[in-house]
Protein backbone atom coordinates (compact mmCIF):
# COMPACT_ATOMS: atom_id res chain seq x y z
CA UNK A 1 0.00 0.00 0.00
CA UNK A 2 2.70 2.40 0.83
CA UNK A 3 4.45 1.52 -2.80
CA UNK A 4 1.21 2.31 -4.38
CA UNK A 5 0.92 5.89 -2.45
CA UNK A 6 4.67 7.03 -3.25
CA UNK A 7 4.11 6.22 -7.30
CA UNK A 8 0.68 8.01 -6.95
CA UNK A 9 2.82 10.89 -5.24
CA UNK A 10 5.41 10.52 -8.06
CA UNK A 11 2.94 10.80 -11.08
CA UNK A 12 1.67 13.77 -9.20
CA UNK A 13 4.66 15.47 -8.78
CA UNK A 14 4.88 15.07 -12.26
CA UNK A 15 1.91 16.73 -13.43
CA UNK A 16 2.95 19.78 -11.14
CA UNK A 17 6.30 19.74 -13.68
CA UNK A 18 6.58 22.49 -16.73
CA UNK A 19 3.02 23.27 -17.89
CA UNK A 20 4.05 23.45 -21.30
CA UNK A 21 5.86 20.53 -21.59
CA UNK A 22 2.89 18.29 -19.97
CA UNK A 23 0.38 20.57 -22.54
CA UNK A 24 2.60 18.69 -26.09
CA UNK A 25 2.43 15.97 -24.68
CA UNK A 26 -1.10 15.85 -24.63
CA UNK A 27 -1.79 17.68 -27.39
CA UNK A 28 0.63 15.33 -29.32
CA UNK A 29 -0.43 12.13 -28.01
CA UNK A 30 -4.35 13.34 -28.78
CA UNK A 31 -3.28 14.04 -32.19
CA UNK A 32 -1.04 10.39 -32.52
CA UNK A 33 -3.72 8.66 -30.75
CA UNK A 34 -6.33 10.23 -33.53
CA UNK A 35 -3.86 9.01 -36.43
CA UNK A 36 -3.57 5.53 -35.24
CA UNK A 37 -7.33 5.28 -34.72
CA UNK A 38 -8.16 6.77 -37.44
CA UNK A 39 -5.99 4.77 -39.74
CA UNK A 40 -7.10 1.65 -37.58
CA UNK A 41 -10.36 2.11 -37.94
CA UNK A 42 -10.46 2.85 -41.64
CA UNK A 43 -9.14 -0.82 -41.88
CA UNK A 44 -11.06 -2.75 -39.80
CA UNK A 45 -14.24 -0.96 -41.61
CA UNK A 46 -13.04 -2.00 -44.52
CA UNK A 47 -12.64 -5.92 -43.66
CA UNK A 48 -16.17 -6.03 -42.20
CA UNK A 49 -17.44 -4.50 -45.39
CA UNK A 50 -15.78 -7.75 -46.99
CA UNK A 51 -12.97 -5.83 -48.97
CA UNK A 52 -10.34 -8.48 -47.68
CA UNK A 53 -7.84 -6.50 -45.54
CA UNK A 54 -7.73 -9.78 -42.75
CA UNK A 55 -4.03 -9.95 -42.42
CA UNK A 56 -3.75 -5.99 -42.50
CA UNK A 57 -6.67 -5.53 -39.56
CA UNK A 58 -4.87 -8.48 -37.35
CA UNK A 59 -1.55 -6.86 -37.88
CA UNK A 60 -2.85 -3.16 -37.22
CA UNK A 61 -4.80 -4.82 -33.70
CA UNK A 62 -1.92 -6.61 -32.69
CA UNK A 63 0.54 -4.31 -33.06
CA UNK A 64 -1.19 -0.83 -32.07
CA UNK A 65 -3.16 -1.96 -29.01
CA UNK A 66 0.18 -2.42 -26.52
CA UNK A 67 1.75 0.69 -27.37
CA UNK A 68 -1.96 2.37 -25.70
CA UNK A 69 0.05 2.45 -22.98
CA UNK A 70 2.20 5.02 -23.60
CA UNK A 71 2.01 8.27 -22.12
CA UNK A 72 3.96 10.30 -25.65
CA UNK A 73 6.37 12.76 -25.03
CA UNK A 74 9.87 14.11 -26.35
CA UNK A 75 11.55 11.39 -24.24
CA UNK A 76 9.15 9.10 -25.50
CA UNK A 77 10.22 9.81 -28.91
CA UNK A 78 13.96 10.13 -28.19
CA UNK A 79 14.40 6.99 -26.77
CA UNK A 80 16.54 5.87 -29.82
CA UNK A 81 19.03 8.65 -30.50
CA UNK A 82 19.21 9.66 -26.43
CA UNK A 83 18.40 6.48 -24.55
CA UNK A 84 15.57 8.39 -22.65
CA UNK A 85 14.72 5.63 -20.67
CA UNK A 86 18.08 4.62 -19.20
CA UNK A 87 18.79 8.75 -18.71
CA UNK A 88 15.81 8.73 -16.31
CA UNK A 89 16.15 5.66 -14.66
CA UNK A 90 19.51 6.88 -13.59
CA UNK A 91 17.82 9.69 -12.47
CA UNK A 92 15.06 7.91 -10.60
CA UNK A 93 17.94 5.89 -9.02
CA UNK A 94 19.74 8.31 -7.49
CA UNK A 95 16.51 9.75 -5.21
CA UNK A 96 15.74 7.71 -2.20
CA UNK A 97 13.06 5.71 -3.67
CA UNK A 98 12.93 2.09 -3.64
CA UNK A 99 12.88 0.17 -7.43
CA UNK A 100 9.24 -1.52 -6.01
CA UNK A 101 8.10 2.12 -6.23
CA UNK A 102 9.46 2.89 -9.95
CA UNK A 103 8.31 -0.29 -11.26
CA UNK A 104 4.76 0.26 -9.69
CA UNK A 105 4.63 3.93 -11.20
CA UNK A 106 5.02 2.56 -14.50
CA UNK A 107 2.40 0.62 -13.99
CA UNK A 108 0.25 3.21 -12.92
CA UNK A 109 0.80 5.09 -16.42
CA UNK A 110 0.19 1.88 -18.28
CA UNK A 111 -3.15 1.61 -16.38
CA UNK A 112 -4.21 5.06 -16.62
CA UNK A 113 -2.42 5.56 -20.29
CA UNK A 114 -4.96 2.56 -21.63
CA UNK A 115 -8.03 4.73 -20.25
CA UNK A 116 -6.78 7.90 -21.94
CA UNK A 117 -5.42 6.25 -25.18
CA UNK A 118 -8.32 3.44 -24.92
CA UNK A 119 -11.21 5.95 -24.73
CA UNK A 120 -10.04 7.89 -28.02
CA UNK A 121 -8.74 5.06 -30.12
CA UNK A 122 -11.17 2.90 -29.90
CA UNK A 123 -14.20 5.86 -29.76
CA UNK A 124 -12.82 7.18 -33.25
CA UNK A 125 -12.64 3.23 -34.49
CA UNK A 126 -16.47 2.89 -33.39
CA UNK A 127 -17.65 6.79 -34.39
CA UNK A 128 -15.89 6.17 -38.36
CA UNK A 129 -16.77 2.39 -38.77
CA UNK A 130 -20.03 1.99 -40.26
CA UNK A 131 -19.80 -1.31 -40.64
CA UNK A 132 -18.54 -2.05 -36.72
CA UNK A 133 -21.81 0.06 -35.60
CA UNK A 134 -24.08 -2.01 -37.64
CA UNK A 135 -22.27 -5.49 -36.21
CA UNK A 136 -21.97 -4.10 -32.24
CA UNK A 137 -23.86 -2.22 -29.90
CA UNK A 138 -22.12 0.12 -27.74
CA UNK A 139 -22.17 -2.40 -25.10
CA UNK A 140 -21.63 -5.68 -27.42
CA UNK A 141 -18.46 -3.30 -28.50
CA UNK A 142 -17.09 -2.53 -25.07
CA UNK A 143 -16.61 -6.12 -25.08
CA UNK A 144 -14.76 -5.95 -28.08
CA UNK A 145 -12.35 -3.10 -26.55
CA UNK A 146 -11.26 -4.67 -23.31
CA UNK A 147 -10.88 -7.91 -25.08
CA UNK A 148 -7.74 -6.07 -27.03
CA UNK A 149 -7.41 -4.16 -23.80
CA UNK A 150 -6.32 -7.25 -22.28
CA UNK A 151 -4.06 -8.67 -24.70
CA UNK A 152 -2.15 -4.85 -25.01
CA UNK A 153 -1.87 -5.45 -21.00
CA UNK A 154 -0.03 -8.45 -21.52
CA UNK A 155 2.38 -7.28 -24.28
CA UNK A 156 2.79 -3.69 -22.72
CA UNK A 157 4.19 -5.72 -19.64
CA UNK A 158 7.25 -6.67 -22.41
CA UNK A 159 7.27 -3.39 -23.34
CA UNK A 160 8.13 -2.30 -19.69
CA UNK A 161 10.55 -4.91 -19.45
CA UNK A 162 12.89 -3.92 -22.53
CA UNK A 163 12.03 -0.40 -21.24
CA UNK A 164 14.00 -0.71 -17.98
CA UNK A 165 16.62 -3.69 -18.62
CA UNK A 166 17.77 -2.38 -22.77
CA UNK A 167 19.20 0.56 -23.56
CA UNK A 168 17.47 2.96 -26.00
CA UNK A 169 18.92 1.77 -29.26
CA UNK A 170 18.38 -2.37 -27.95
CA UNK A 171 14.69 -0.92 -27.22
CA UNK A 172 14.51 -0.21 -30.80
CA UNK A 173 15.20 -3.44 -32.36
CA UNK A 174 13.09 -5.13 -29.96
CA UNK A 175 10.57 -3.37 -30.74
CA UNK A 176 10.46 -3.92 -34.49
CA UNK A 177 10.98 -7.63 -33.52
CA UNK A 178 7.76 -7.37 -32.01
CA UNK A 179 6.29 -5.96 -34.95
CA UNK A 180 7.71 -8.56 -36.76
CA UNK A 181 6.19 -11.30 -34.97
CA UNK A 182 2.67 -9.64 -34.78
CA UNK A 183 2.74 -9.47 -38.79
CA UNK A 184 3.90 -13.25 -38.77
CA UNK A 185 1.49 -14.05 -36.33
CA UNK A 186 -1.42 -12.20 -38.27
CA UNK A 187 0.20 -14.02 -41.70
CA UNK A 188 0.15 -17.74 -40.30
CA UNK A 189 -3.49 -17.76 -38.42
CA UNK A 190 -4.74 -15.84 -41.83
CA UNK A 191 -2.81 -18.80 -43.58
CA UNK A 192 -4.66 -20.80 -41.61
CA UNK A 193 -8.31 -20.13 -42.64
CA UNK A 194 -9.06 -17.39 -39.03
CA UNK A 195 -8.83 -14.18 -38.32
CA UNK A 196 -8.22 -12.81 -34.99
CA UNK A 197 -10.64 -9.31 -35.50
CA UNK A 198 -13.53 -11.73 -36.95
CA UNK A 199 -13.93 -14.07 -34.04
CA UNK A 200 -13.31 -10.74 -31.23
CA UNK A 201 -15.95 -9.14 -33.32
CA UNK A 202 -18.30 -12.51 -33.58
CA UNK A 203 -17.46 -13.47 -29.38
CA UNK A 204 -18.43 -9.89 -28.47
CA UNK A 205 -21.69 -9.90 -30.55
CA UNK A 206 -22.59 -13.86 -29.24
CA UNK A 207 -21.76 -12.83 -25.19
CA UNK A 208 -21.65 -8.74 -24.47
CA UNK A 209 -20.00 -7.99 -21.60
CA UNK A 210 -20.38 -11.62 -20.29
CA UNK A 211 -17.78 -13.08 -22.99
CA UNK A 212 -15.64 -15.58 -21.82
CA UNK A 213 -13.05 -14.52 -24.18
CA UNK A 214 -12.74 -10.96 -22.92
CA UNK A 215 -12.75 -11.86 -19.10
CA UNK A 216 -10.01 -14.01 -19.67
CA UNK A 217 -8.28 -11.77 -21.83
CA UNK A 218 -8.09 -9.22 -19.13
CA UNK A 219 -7.22 -12.05 -16.58
CA UNK A 220 -4.33 -13.02 -18.77
CA UNK A 221 -3.59 -9.60 -19.32
CA UNK A 222 -3.60 -8.55 -15.91
CA UNK A 223 -1.62 -11.59 -14.73
CA UNK A 224 1.04 -11.34 -17.06
CA UNK A 225 1.60 -7.84 -16.45
CA UNK A 226 2.22 -8.23 -12.69
CA UNK A 227 4.27 -11.21 -13.53
CA UNK A 228 6.88 -9.67 -15.68
CA UNK A 229 6.85 -6.68 -13.85
CA UNK A 230 7.86 -8.69 -10.81
CA UNK A 231 10.56 -10.15 -13.13
CA UNK A 232 11.58 -6.43 -14.29
CA UNK A 233 12.37 -5.56 -10.67
CA UNK A 234 14.32 -8.81 -9.74
CA UNK A 235 16.42 -7.92 -12.87
CA UNK A 236 16.39 -4.12 -12.10
CA UNK A 237 18.19 -3.97 -8.83
CA UNK A 238 21.47 -6.07 -10.79
CA UNK A 239 21.55 -3.43 -13.73
CA UNK A 240 24.42 -1.48 -13.82
CA UNK A 241 23.64 1.88 -15.64
CA UNK A 242 27.00 2.97 -16.35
Amino acid sequence: MRTFKQSWFIIFGDFRGDKSKILFAAAFSLFFMGYLGGLTALILNDTLGGKDRDVLADFMLLTVVPVLGFTYSRRTMKYWSQDSYTKMLMYLKSLPIPMEVIVSKRKIQTFLSFGLNGILFFGLIYAIGEHIQANLNWTEYLSFAFTWIGYGLMIAGVYIYIEFLFSGKAYGWLTMLIMALSLATAVIIWLSGGNLFIFTIESSKEWGLLSPVMWGMLLVGLIALQVISKWTLHRLKRRNLI
